[in-house]
């Protein structure tokens, strides 16, 4: 295994993560006329939901850009030279590739070399389309796990539909099939790590009890083939209120590590190591984010200052923590990198001989080489272009071969090799879309309390400063992700190509600026998110590139629930939202799906004190009769086990009984992202920006 699993980083990919179970409160169910919405499968929501999807299709499918954009974004989404990018295990690279004839999806795979010659060798490994039509599932397929160092089997994560429930199950790559009585995990939001060939580590729903009130396991044990898992070995147990028990692992240096985490809340948890004698606590900080392992050190990000034996290593830096010296007594701590002014981690990955990091400086990718130098570490930059973003895509930590890619909202994607000599190009993505004449610059502005925030503009060179210039924002202000400046080619030919200003905004609660621009927008302190985004809207109408109604936001998952606050607060300020995939109603939040595993972000509802700041902000409850809001256009997925659609059906009644027009589009698969198929994507995606080019073009 090239990398050990990032179980925070995973965590926070996920956004927000899902759970099960929508507990109920009395009280809201005396007050919330619009409760039966949150029955996800009741006949009557879905009629609601049906119902909603028709009378915004009547309005934009038959609008004449609709069919073009769907016919332009599926080319796209199944272009046959689009890149692929490398999944590096052992000495083969695997791929997932969908297109018009493989909808789910072909796993496949060509040796490294193969790949790095740009041959089109592939060998499938395993058809998802063959096998949903074989089993009566809508297989979206969710990555896999491999025992190391043959790299032969592996568990595969299966979920039905795209939901973030999970089958685990065994799969032997060489004889192409799962292994006849192999390990088999049935669907849960649960983890599995591989101990050795015949035992695996499985935090799972154990029945009754064993499920947080988040929805996560609470119980981990240690399953042995062809053992019944109810005999198994209980290796970890956690309190039903905490958040849950998260579980990884893979091979380093021949050695097996297995790793448990054990989340009080979304960020502090305690980190176990699997050993002889059971699970032994790292001494690490609660709240530290782990980004893999270098040889047999884990990477630490730390989220505070962390002071040990009198040494005391600031948050924003990376460090690494040697596990065999932890073990022997002795904790071996060295830094790796200390963030300056304006400038944070933004990924790592390791190597053979080498670390390689990606850094933001003012939101603007960075790239370097890190190699051990006795005691200390020499650090060497890697030549990367300017103004744009740096994505890490892969390593091998049997080689030193390593990948990266750069773009910029008008540059696509290139994706480099690099082996700690030098770096070249090995693929390029094609242009989607028309960027003749097109420039971005980066501004600033003051926010309310004057703290700077920057935001990138993009935006045809000929644009007059006559207020009447269409314009797109998007931004996402949560869980410590930060919003770089890359190329979309669905953005590009949905909104660039035609003329419109594109605004990516830099707000507080990311993590463009490392852990303190996070937490600066915290619990009491979520407003200073809100009055960032209302400042770059306000900047743009005094520049005089657009006005109100010509501006429009964008926002999905928590920024979903921006775009809901956005237009709930400053309606002045937009001519059209999209809310997608949204937080809504953050008085019970906390009550359906995963929400609970959110208060470290948001605060607690139910305490009074909490809901003093939440209730000022919480876009279901502070709807208006007599307010004038734009149009938006809601849209959510049924099979969203992330964030409960129950949010976007109830805002939208509740908008339709108040007199205020709304659009409506219900997904019935995809999950959180709305889409498990080319197909649907396209389709989700030529709505929003049909609605978008319908509400803000001149």
């Amino acid at each position: 295994m090239k990398q050990l699993t990032n179980l925070t980083a995973l965590i926070m990919l996920l956004l927000i993560l899902p759970g099960c179970g929508d507990k109920k409160s009395k009280s809201a169910e005396a007050t919330d006329p619009w409760l039966w919405l949150e029955e996800v499968d009741a006949e009557k929501s879905l009629d609601w939901a049906r119902e909603q999807n028709r009378l915004s299709d009547e309005v934009l499918t038959v609008r004449p850009e609709f069919t073009e954009l769907r016919e332009r974004f599926l080319g796209v989404l199944n272009d046959r030279d689009r890149i692929i990018y490398p999944g590096i295990t052992g000495e083969m690279s695997y791929n997932l590739w969908q297109d018009e004839k493989n909808e789910r999806g072909l796993w496949r795979r060509m040796s490294k070399q193969d790949y790095l010659a740009g041959k089109d060798v592939w060998e499938t490994v395993l058809d998802l389309d063959l096998l949903s039509a074989e089993e009566g599932k809508k297989w979206v397929f969710g990555g896999a796990s491999w025992l190391g160092p043959e790299n032969r089997y592996c568990l595969l994560w299966l979920s039905d539909g795209g939901k973030d429930e999970s089958y685990i199950r065994e799969f032997d790559a060489v004889a192409k099939k799962f292994v006849g009585g192999g390990f088999s995990i049935p669907e849960s939001k649960g983890s599995a790590a591989w101990v050795d060939r015949d035992h695996i580590l499985v935090a799972t729903n154990y029945g009754p009890g064993t499920m947080t009130s988040s929805g996560y396991p609470a119980v981990a044990k240690l399953w042995k083939r062809g053992e019944d898992p109810a005999n198994a070995v209980i290796m970890h147990r956690t309190d039903t209120a905490n958040m849950g028990i998260f579980v990884n692992g893979g091979e380093v240096n021949g050695k097996q590590y297995v790793f448990l985490n054990e989340n009080v809340g979304f960020y502090e948890s305690s980190t176990y190591l699997l050993t002889p004698e059971g699970m032994k606590a790292l001494d690490i900080p609660k709240d530290v984010e782990t980004r893999g392992m270098f040889r047999e050190a884990m990477l630490l990000y730390l989220q505070s200052d962390w002071t040990l034996s009198g040494m005391t290593y600031k948050k924003g830096t990376l460090v690494s923590f040697d596990i065999p010296s932890f073990l022997s007594g002795t904790a071996v701590v060295k830094t790796l990198f200390e963030p300056g002014e304006r400038e944070s981690l933004a990924g790592v990955m390791s190597t053979r001989d080498f670390i390689v990091i990606a850094t933001m400086e003012n939101v603007q990718g960075k790239l370097w080489i890190m190699r051990p130098s006795g005691d200390s570490w020499v650090t060497e930059a890697v030549p990367v272009p300017e103004f744009g973003t740096v994505g890490l895509a892969g390593s091998d930590d049997r080689s030193n071969d390593y990948f990266f890619a750069f773009s910029n909202p008008v540059t696509p994607s290139t994706l480099y090799y690099g082996d700690g000599k030098l770096i070249r190009p090995i693929r390029k993505q094609k242009d989607y879309f028309n960027a003749t004449g097109v420039k971005v610059d980066q501004y600033e502005v003051a926010s309310k309390d004057g703290t700077k925030i920057p935001y990138f503009i993009v935006y045809p060179a000929e644009m007059a400063p006559d207020c009447s210039n269409p314009t797109l924002v998007y931004a996402y202000g949560g869980f410590n992700s930060a919003t770089r400046p890359g190329y979309s080619s669905i953005t590009g030919i949905g909104w660039i190509e035609k003329g419109g200003v594109y605004v990516i905004a830099n707000i507080r609660g990311g993590g463009e600026f490392g852990p303190e621009w996070h937490h600066s927008a915290l619990k009491e302190k979520r407003q200073n998110a809100y009055d960032d985004l209302f400042a770059v809207a306000e900047d743009l109408i005094s520049r005089k590139i657009t006005s109100a109604e010509r501006m429009g936001f964008y926002g999905w998952s928590n920024g979903g629930l921006l775009a809901g606050v956005a237009m709930t607060q400053r309606p002045d300020l937009w001519n059209a939202v999209v809310i997608g995939a949204p937080l809504l109603d953050m008085k019970r939040y906390n009550k359906l799906l995963a929400g609970a595993s959110w208060m470290d972000e948001y605060g607690n509802p139910d305490v009074p004190a909490d809901w003093e700041f939440i209730s000022k902000y919480s876009p279901y409850q502070n709807l208006k009769t007599d307010a004038k809001y734009p149009t938006p256009l809601f849209v959510t997925s049924t099979r969203d086990d992330r964030v409960h659609p129950g949010h976007a059906r109830k805002m939208a009644a509740k908008m339709i009984e108040m007199g205020h027009p709304v659009l409506y589009h219900e997904t019935i698969e995809g999950g959180h992202g709305a889409a498990s198929t080319n197909a649907q994507e396209a389709e989700m995606e030529a709505l929003i920006f049909t609605y978008l080019n319908m509400k803000l073009g001149k």
